[in-house]
Parts: C-alpha cells; structure tokens; sequence
C-alpha cells in the first residue's frame, strides 16, 4: 500500500478528476486498499466538513464547481433572450451562472424546467458554465394562484382554480408579509408528503376582489409575460417612421380601416373598385393592407426575441397583454388616419363570380382616409352616413359590391358555418360589470373576415409557388371518436348526420342548416364546434378543414400574431423585398416556433376563458337564489352542466342537487338515468336551474335543477337503493332515523 496522500493532494485530484472523483476511484488512484480505506473516509469527512468538497460516496467534487453531467433548473430568459440555468442542488454560497446553448431539436424549454445537461467551464465571461441539453426530466415546482388564509403558525392558500380543491400549507417564513384574504402566487416548497402540501409565497398580488385584479389572476395563472423589459420598450420607443424609398406609394389608394369601435391598433386596411379590364366584366379589384411590422421587428433583436416569447396578444374585457409595445402596437404599426404607415399590401383580381383570378404583393407605403368601426361600415352601406363615411361612399358602395361576388365564391366553397354568439362583457370605468351582451354580427364583420381570408390564401399559395418555407395554420379533420358523439347529439335531436362517407364542411352545413329553425339550434352548433380538432401552426400542409381550404397561412395581423411576422418575413425574403426577411436559421426552427407559438395560444384562450367565467360569476353573485332558464350542455359521472340563456355563463349540477335518488351515468350514450323514476337527462334538454352558489375568485357557478323538460324534478320516494351491494340512505331517510332515535 502506497502512504496515504494529504487533504491537498485529494483536493487536488477531485478537481482534476471531476467525471471520476467516487470514494472508490479516489482509492484506486492512491493506491489505498484494506484497513487504510477507513483513514480515508475519515479525511473526505473533514474535507467536507471544512467546506473544501462536497457530494457523496458516490461523487465528490471541489465546493464551487459542478460535475460535468448535472440536474439543472432553468431559471428564465434575460432581456436579450438568452436562457439561463441554476444547478438543481447546490451546497455553496453563490449559485453558479449556466447559459443554456440551445441546438437544432431541442424541446421548447421554460422557467421552472428541470433537465439533464452536459457542462463545460468557460473562463474570462459573466457566466461559470455553459449547458447543452441531454434531456429534460420534469417540469419545476407546481405553481398555485389562490388566497392566503392567516393561521397562527403561517397560514393556508386557497385555489381559485375551480378544478383544484386542495389546499397548501405556507411558513410564516415562506409567507411574504401576505395579509389575511389577499391574493397570492406560491410555489411548491420541499417534496409532496402526506398532508397538506408545502408552498411558499413568491408574490403578493393583492385585493382578489378589487377592480381589475380578475383578468390579473388568470396572467398569473397561466405565466402570460405582461411587463416589457426596459431594452424591449427603449427599441420599440427609437423606431422611426419609414420613407417611401424603394416602396410601392399605395397612398392614392382609399384603404380605410374597419374594426370594433373600442380597437387601439389598426393592423388592416382594405378597398376595392371595378376592374376596368373588358376581358374581366364585373369583377373587382381588391387590395389589401397589412401594418408592415416586419421592418421594426427584425430577426434575433430584443424585439423579435420578446414577441417569439409572447406568442401573440392576449385579450381581456378590461385589458389587453400585447405582442408589441405600444409605441409599435398602437403607433408606428397600427393604420391610423390621415398618417403614413409602412405596409405589406396583396392586389387581388376577383372575376363576376369571384374567383381569384391572380394576385401580387408589393412593399408599400399607405395613408388612411379614415378608421370605421363595423356600426359605422354598416351604417353606411344601408345609406346612413355620418362625418368619416360621408366622403367615402363610392368606396364603401364598391368594397360592398366586391364582397357579394366573393360570396358567391364563398358559398360554393362551403367552409364551416358555424353561428355562435360572442358574449361581450361590459364594464365600468371603476372594472365593475355592468351588463353581459352578445355581440351584433354584422355584413361588415363578414366582408373583412372574407377578404382576410382570401389574402392569407394568397400569401401562402405565393409561398409555395416560390418554395419558401413558412408556418401554415392547419386545422385537421375531426376524429371519428367525436363525430360519434355529434351524430349521437344530433340524433337525440331528430337530425341526422352522414355516415359511411368521407366527411366534408357541406355536411355539417347541411346539419346546421337543419337545426337551424329549431330550438336545439344552439346546441348543435356547440356541438360541432366541440367536434373541430384544435389548429395550429407547422411547416408541413395539413389543409384547413374549417375553411374548406388545401392551403392556408396567418397573415393579417403581424401586430398581435408572431404566426403572421414569420409570414412576412418569409415574403419578403420570397420577393428580396429587403435585408429583413425570414433568415435560414429561422426556418430551421420552424416546426419548433410553431410548437411554441401554437402552446402560447391555447395558453391565451384558456386565460381569456377563465377570466370570461370569473366575470360572469362576479356579474350573477348578487343574484344567487334567483331562477334561470338553460340548457344542459354537458354529462359526466359527478354531475352534470347546463349553459344558462341570459349570460351564457356555464354552471355546474352535482349529483346531489338532482332530487332525492340515485342516478346512474350511462356512459354508452353519456346520460343520466334516475334508478326510482327512470327519468333521463340528456344533452340539449331545456331546464329550469336555480342558482345555489356563485364564486367570482374562482369562477365557478353551483346551480341546483328546479325543471327538466317543462317537468319538476322527481324528489324520490325516500326508499333505500341499493347499488352494486351498496345501501343508499336518502338524506330524509336519515332525518326520520333521528327523530325516531330521539323518541
């Protein structure tokens, strides 16, 4: 046996060594076999005891410095979008600073993830490391949003997410000075045990209830970026307007605006006039206008790094989350009259039938005569006019002349016709909500929904010709699991839908138009809605089944879509329409920005939803006990759901709210059956609910069924059921045992 080394000559070792520092390789290298093995576990001992290593039998390393191989946690993005990492574990003082190298095929990462990576040591840099990934291994710590309760030893956190009923235990020490009933974001504190899981307050966000803090829960919630870094808005504030250069000077043109009355960014413009070509009689010219955000949002800036990040805009009743800062949202890139903006503008050739003859695009430079909401386009094109119509008639009469040739283009192709009303919440100045309303669908809703239509058709038609990549919106047929479900609903309906054949828009048109004149009209078109698979972005073609279109891609609003920049780029770089196209690194990764981009959206439509049923909860809170008439709209085993007419707010009917029996889920044709009355419930029965319970922090709505079908509710005979071996005790059966107990 070789003498045995010093504590330097191990320290020494181990950090040379760091990919083989175990106690047995330690061994091995000096040399220590028998009785001197326990000496040297005395020394690792005192090496770490004294701070100079860390580890275990397993793996020792010098304090500071970490193995090759190691759990890391991603910690986030800085401002400049680069993605930072922390190692997982660490016994030190200050937490090594990871850069993250992304390569070509990793999975989209995010703040919180866990993962495997590889390290290497960099010298003369801001950062001790940089990381590649081997693998991911979980995300990070659950999340929760809810309200704290004080206790005398810390407190409680309530969820407001209605699917989550269990609380989490917070330390005095973990609770942020959060008061008694404020809102809170935690974290998960230590691993689960039995008991009420563990969490730590990350941030106080105040009053639940105050005004605007509702659509404030579901940002949190659902980790929507609602704050520019100060070097994103510092970019946005120095752009400037751009000069017509090499542009196509579209200013002449009447390219006007139309949106809803409350919009504060205008990312299209449209007109249209008769094509005075004698070979195309009765066919139009349609141009259409889109904010040229691709010339301020450039390829890999801070800018383009934070939309990327974003994904899109988010909407709320009380506020908007945008893509862009609002020196380029609502100025630089949005439409506004009597100012010149940079655009991206498509020539369309309509023919009497219209039918998209040709197209072209052009780099230009355009001036709005005016901003119209859709009241004001209608209003106009039924001859009532008003200081910004008045001076546009002809060109209203024309782009309205122009939209009944594409119609008839529209109805033979036959996309979708879905007819479902959008609720539009009102509030007032102070976030209250004063009113729920269904928005007005109007002609001029229709006509810009067609022409953005027909000019993203034509941006991805023009990609393809030139063999550019880009993302395409695709929206994939529905899965025979689902059309079971719809024929099922229509059936209970008396409708019927085609079976035994390749399924097209057409018949479910054909479906729609049938219930059309009946009372289940809403239903079906629920129904078919809940049918559709989710869209989404890729570079590969799928079609758009919705639309009935073999190609479609996003591209008319750029301020509020990253989809829509990356088609802009893609045609400026298909035209050499300037150095700011979409780069070939950029099209490397496009199957992963349309991971991404396609995850932040479904993100947004569910932080839109949620915040929709908090309002509504908080508009019929003061109204519980009153009676309402719905609809039930949906079955599962715990309960069932009824969609109420005035708000169309959804509220829940647990099985003990439905009279007095035992109700079996019929989980073949998705019913309820009652085991004494035999009564059934199906979806699209009308009822009479009457509300028990409304929660605005959380959204929920607890109703209780007072009418089903025109019919009271069977209340039982209050016999025992039995069900699978089990003795049911009605609650009137266990009220009449007490009183005869008592006797």
């Amino acid at each position: 046996m070789k003498k045995l080394p010093s504590k330097e000559d191990i320290l020494k070792w181990v950090q040379e060594h760091p990919d083989k520092a175990s106690k047995r390789d330690i061994g091995k290298a000096f040399g220590i076999k028998g009785s001197a093995r326990i000496d040297l576990k005395r020394m690792l001992k005192e090496l770490q005891s004294d701070g100079l290593i860390a580890g275990s039998r397993k793996q020792f390393r010098g304090t500071g410095e970490l193995p090759p191989v190691s759990v890391l946690r991603i910690s986030g993005a800085d401002d400049m979008g680069d993605l930072w990492a922390e190692p997982a574990e660490w016994e030190g003082d200050e937490r090594p600073k990871i850069l993250f190298m992304a390569k070509a095929g990793d999975v989209a990462l995010r703040a919180g993830d866990r993962i495997l990576a590889r390290l290497t040591p960099v010298v003369d840099q801001d950062h001790a490391y940089e990381a590649r990934l081997i693998r991911r291994i979980g995300a990070g710590p659950d999340k929760v949003i809810g309200i704290y309760r004080h206790g005398s030893e810390g407190g409680r956190i309530v969820p407001v997410d209605k699917k989550n009923s269990k609380e989490w235990r917070v330390a005095s020490a973990d609770s942020k000075g959060a008061s008694d009933g404020e809102l809170v974001e935690a974290e998960q504190a230590g691993p689960k045990r039995m008991g009420l899981p563990s969490a730590r307050i990350i941030e106080v966000l105040g009053d639940p209830m105050a005004p605007r803090s509702i659509s404030l829960i579901a940002i949190h919630q659902h980790e929507i970026p609602d704050h520019f870094p100060d070097e994103v808005v510092l970019a946005a504030e120095a752009a400037e307007p751009v000069a017509l250069g090499a542009r196509m000077d579209l200013r002449h043109l009447p390219l006007f605006t139309i949106d809803p009355s409350d919009a504060r960014d205008h990312d299209d413009a449209i007109c249209a006039a008769p094509d005075e070509d004698p070979k195309n009689e009765g066919g139009h010219i349609v141009w259409v206008a889109i904010a040229d955000v691709a010339h301020y949002v450039r390829p890999g800036s801070v800018l383009d790094k934070e939309a990327r990040k974003r994904g899109n805009s988010s909407y709320f009743p009380d506020r908007v989350v945008p893509m862009l800062p609002d020196a380029l949202s609502g100025d630089l890139c949005s439409l506004h009259a009597g100012v010149e903006r940079a655009c991206m503008a498509v020539r369309i050739v309509l023919n009497a039938s219209g039918e998209k003859l040709s197209h072209e695009f052009h780099r230009g430079l355009m001036r709005s005569p005016a901003s119209l909401s859709y009241e004001q386009a209608q209003a106009a094109h039924e001859g009532r006019y008003d200081g910004d119509t008045e001076p546009l008639k002809g060109p209203i009469a024309d782009l309205f002349a122009a939209y009944a040739s594409a119609t008839k283009a529209r109805n033979r192709r036959q996309p979708l016709n879905l007819d479902l009303p959008e609720r539009k919440i009102v509030l007032s100045d102070e976030g209250q909500v004063l009113s729920v309303d269904y928005r007005t669908r109007f002609d001029a809703h229709k006509l810009v929904e067609e022409f953005m239509v027909t000019a993203n058709v034509c941006a991805a038609e023009t990609l393809e010709q030139k063999e550019r990549a880009f993302l395409y919106r695709v929206h994939e047929e529905p899965s025979p699991e689902k059309l079971d479900a719809l024929r099922e609903v229509a059936d209970a309906a008396g409708l019927q839908l085609a079976k035994g054949q390749v399924l097209r828009t057409a018949h479910l048109n054909k479906l729609l138009a049938a219930a059309s004149e009946s009372e289940d009209a809403e239903l079906i078109n629920m129904q078919v809605l809940r049918s559709m698979t989710q869209a989404y972005y890729a570079p590969q073609n799928f079609g758009h089944f919705g639309l009935n279109l073999r190609r479609y891609g996003h591209f008319t609003s750029p301020i509020r879509r990253y989809a829509d920049l990356i088609v802009h780029r893609a045609l400026v770089s298909a035209h050499g329409f300037g150095d700011d196209g979409l780069t070939r690194e950029d099209e490397a990764d496009l199957k992963e920005t349309g991971e991404w981009i396609s995850s932040t959206e479904r993100r947004s439509m569910l932080a839109e939803r949620d915040t929709t049923d908090r309002y509504l909860a908080a508009f019929l809170a003061d109204r519980v006990g009153a009676d309402f008439v719905g609809r039930v709209s949906g079955i599962a085993k715990f309960g069932l759901f009824v969609k109420l007419e005035e708000t169309g707010a959804d509220g829940i009917i647990p099985l003990s709210h439905l009279g007095r029996e035992y109700w079996r889920y019929i989980e073949r044709d998705g019913t309820l059956k009652g085991e004494e009355s035999g009564r059934v419930i199906a979806v699209g029965m009308p009822c009479l609910v009457r509300l028990v319970d409304a929660t605005a922090v959380t959204g929920g709505l607890t109703l209780e069924m007072i009418e089903l079908d025109g019919k009271s509710m069977p209340k039982g005979s209050g016999r025992q059921v039995r069900h699978k071996g089990r003795r049911i005790v009605r609650a009137k059966d266990r009220k009449k045992g007490k009183r005869r107990r008592k006797g």
